[in-house]
């Protein structure tokens, strides 16, 4: 078994010499590379932890792990792949600055922002990456100039082995986060994520910063990346960049929230690139082991343990500078409130009717007192079981604080807003409407006729419609009817998840409610206090066939 094991081996060690010399060959931006570290290179990874500081394994934990790790091999870096700080109450009360000082105590090397970094503003995300110890870096974040807003990458030293830590973030960020944030008081877009139709782009970007490191002979090459496979535009996700870019040896992902050890992708040379995600608020620790032989390993772990006391010092103090007012009570479910299948886990509100959508929903239409109500599945994060509830509660089933509005708009931009929040269908989409006052067939069969733009905004239908008997208060939508809407103004006034057929609209009104607001305020005055029996099971207001 020993003498396989090290023919094994050198056999390894043979095919990195000639991946190596094959990277000399097709491009002399890359240097021959000593593959081996004294010891161990040990890189741990987390990614969308969306606020979860106590949740599954924990920073605490995560904190502990690094340390009894970096006992046995001095060469230990912690790395994040963005969606850090937005995502619970902690996170929306303190707009992100909680969540970045349990980083700070955990000893971040290496941080990208997410497309959620942004849902504080642009002002806000500029301060926050001043707080950040080890700061952001992201390569395809650049402004009105072509400019690199953050640093494009990071290169640490282990002993003689050098690895470059490069970062990107999804193009996505323009739609997914609140689109006004990265434009100017005039409506132009001022900041790009070099978003294109094709992905060509982000792949020149990436790869003129790929040949930049191997430039500074480091010996491995990194992709910290916000980009996602599942659901993610396809030409921007993670898999089309290891295609697309050739050098880059591991990409540590995020946005998807799959749990992913390991996918091996063919790149343009021939060789693999490892892409790894660890799913979502820290249910595995990811870790990518260089070992002293070279080879490159990737792994979750969980079931971890032992805690770090003092980053439990610092969660402490965090959560009391809320917990009054996070506990308080607002109501009672006397049935379950659903958001995910409680069997899979699977996010039920990015692809069909729920019972926590409809009670959302409901609570837009009246309160707002308008025609019909759209919610955008991807801001309803929670379910709620059945028995009392605090405002926490109700601050993690709509944890992004956004504004409330009402617009009156045609029937043609609500039968076009429709379609585009199916067109994903059967991938989740964040986009996916929660209704109210409102109903509709969702022919599947159908592909998708919608067309976007390259920041990936709606432009039109080019085919056959897949959403079909559209019926408002029982009746058959008029296209050229002006019907009241409530939603928020992520997708009413900035087109959030490319919603910009709205800007069609007239903006009635734009309240300082607060999501939340209005769902409290519905369950306290018009369903005193109770959420009952109706809201047991869907009721069919959106059918898929």
């Amino acid at each position: 078994m020993v003498a396989v094991e090290e023919a094994t081996k050198m056999l390894h060690l043979i095919k990195r010499f000639f991946v190596a010399v094959l990277m000399l060959i097709v491009s002399t931006a890359y240097s021959i590379t000593a593959f081996a570290a004294d010891k161990e290179i040990v890189i741990l990874y987390t990614n969308d932890v969306h606020c979860g500081i106590e949740d599954n394994e924990g920073f605490a934990r995560l904190s502990q792990y690094k340390k009894d790790l970096s006992a046995q091999t001095p060469y230990v870096a912690l790395v994040d792949a963005g969606d850090a700080i937005q995502g619970s109450p902690i996170g929306k009360l303190s707009n992100g600055e909680a969540i970045v000082k349990v980083m700070n105590s955990v000893g971040y090397d290496f941080a990208i922002p997410g497309n959620h970094e942004f849902d504080y503003g642009m002002k806000r995300f500029l301060e926050i990456k001043d707080m950040l110890s080890c700061g952001y870096y992201s390569c395809n974040f650049v402004d009105a100039y072509g400019e690199a807003v953050l640093p494009a990458y990071k290169i640490m030293t282990f002993g003689d082995t050098k690895v470059a830590f490069i970062g990107a973030t999804t193009p996505e960020t323009l739609s997914s986060s609140t689109p006004t944030f990265f434009k100017d008081a005039s409506g132009n877009y001022i900041y790009s994520f070099c978003e294109d139709k094709t992905g060509q782009k982000l792949y020149a970007r990436l790869q003129k910063t790929v040949d930049e490191v191997r430039k500074q002979a480091v010996n491995y090459v990194v992709l910290v990346a916000h980009l996602g496979i599942d659901g993610s535009v396809p030409h921007w996700s993670s898999e089309a960049v290891a295609q697309n870019v050739s050098g880059i040896d591991v990409i540590i992902d995020g946005h998807s929230h799959e749990v992913n050890p390991a996918t091996l992708v063919q790149n343009k040379n021939g060789g693999h690139t490892i892409i790894t995600q660890t799913g979502t608020k820290l249910q595995n620790i990811g870790q990518l082991t260089i070992g002293a032989d070279g080879s490159l390993s990737t792994k979750l772990v969980r079931g971890l343990t032992k805690e770090d006391a003092t980053v439990q010092t610092v969660i402490a103090q965090e959560k009391a500078a809320f917990e009054e007012i996070l506990l308080q009570p607002l109501g009672e479910a006397l049935v379950n409130l659903y958001v995910n299948d409680p069997a899979t886990g699977k996010r039920l509100v990015r692809v069909q009717e729920c019972t926590m959508g409809n009670l959302a929903a409901d609570a837009f239409k009246a309160v707002l007192n308008t025609d019909i109500a759209l919610i955008n599945g991807g801001g309803i994060r929670k379910d709620i079981p059945k028995g009392i509830f605090t405002y926490k509660d109700i601050l993690e089933v709509m944890p992004f604080g956004n504004i409330c509005a009402v617009k009156e708009v045609k029937g043609q931009q609500i039968l076009d807003a429709l379609e585009m929040s199916v067109h994903k269908l059967p991938e989740e989409s964040g986009g996916f409407f929660q209704v109210a006052g409102i109903s509709y067939t969702i022919d599947s069969t159908i592909p998708s006729a919608v067309v976007k733009s390259e920041k990936g905004n709606f432009i039109k239908v080019a085919g056959a419609y897949r959403v079909q008997d559209v019926k408002i208060a029982g009746k058959p939508l008029a296209l050229d009817k002006t019907y009241t809407v409530a939603g928020n103004t992520y997708i009413l006034r900035d087109g959030g998840n490319g919603m910009v057929m709205f800007n069609l609209g007239k903006l009635v009104s734009e309240d300082n409610l607060s999501e939340t607001d209005v769902v409290i305020e519905y369950i306290q005055n018009h369903l005193n206090a109770k959420v009952d029996e109706r809201y047991a099971k869907v009721e069919g207001r959106i059918l898929i066939k």
